[in-house]
């Protein structure tokens, strides 16, 4: 887990991000270990500074979807590999998962019936932070800083629709990010398809305290596959 974090640390950096940088990975004592930078977090909030960052990460892009090796959601695996369709990356690869998780749980859902949501979307496979909520950014006195990534190359909007769930960012962070990169017209059908992966994560990670919210947004999307 943590040599996944700090490959991912040093793939946003390459790409200009400012991130903390790893000194150390590792084992000591028998435990492992990752040592990084610590940062003098508590500055107060640079929401546009931020945004222009992450426009800027998403315009590193890949010729194909996926990462190289697997990584880290949170406490759970996160299956990357290399795509050529980013419909088939993200039910292969995101939901089928997670799916799969929740029904080893006693929580049953079947996805299948979503896959024309993202019929003919082929985005940009952006460089993607991963793991984008409040809690795994902060601002120091020279500016915001991103960790804790779980990074992969796809369509950006799943970045930002992880930035609308648990606790979600204020509107100049959107304000500034449509002003470098404007989001496109069909965001707001493909958004919750997108933070279905997390809700579910969160199901499979913390338990039934996530099932509503799952559930909701399954059958909002079920709804909008059929008129699709």
């Amino acid at each position: 887990m943590f040599r996944a974090e700090a490959e991912g640390l040093a793939a946003l950096g390459r790409a200009g991000a400012p991130v903390p940088e790893v000194h150390f990975t590792g084992e000591r004592s028998g435990e492992a270990v990752i040592e990084m930078q610590r940062l003098d977090l508590g500055a107060p909030p640079d929401w546009p500074a931020l945004a222009r960052i992450v426009a800027a990460l998403h315009q590193n892009t890949a010729p194909h979807y996926g990462w190289e090796n697997d990584n880290w959601i949170g406490l759970a695996p996160q299956e990357n590999g290399w795509r050529e369709d980013w419909s088939t990356f993200w039910f292969e690869k995101r939901l089928a998962p997670q799916a799969r998780r929740a029904r080893a749980s006693g929580y049953g859902f079947e996805l299948e019936a979503l896959r024309p949501l993202l019929d003919g979307h082929r985005p940009p496979a952006s460089l993607l932070h991963g793991d984008l909520w409040h809690g795994n950014v902060g601002f120091t006195p020279t500016g915001p800083v991103l960790f804790d990534p779980a990074v992969y190359c796809g369509d950006r909007e799943t970045d930002l629709a992880m930035t609308e769930l648990f606790g979600g960012f204020p509107p100049a962070f959107y304000a500034a990010y449509d002003a470098a990169w404007p989001r496109d017209s069909g965001y707001a059908h493909r958004r919750d398809l997108y933070k279905l992966y997390h809700v579910l994560n969160h199901l499979n990670l913390f338990g039934a305290g996530y099932l509503r919210q799952a559930q909701t947004l399954v059958a909002r999307l079920t709804a909008l596959a059929g008129g699709a």
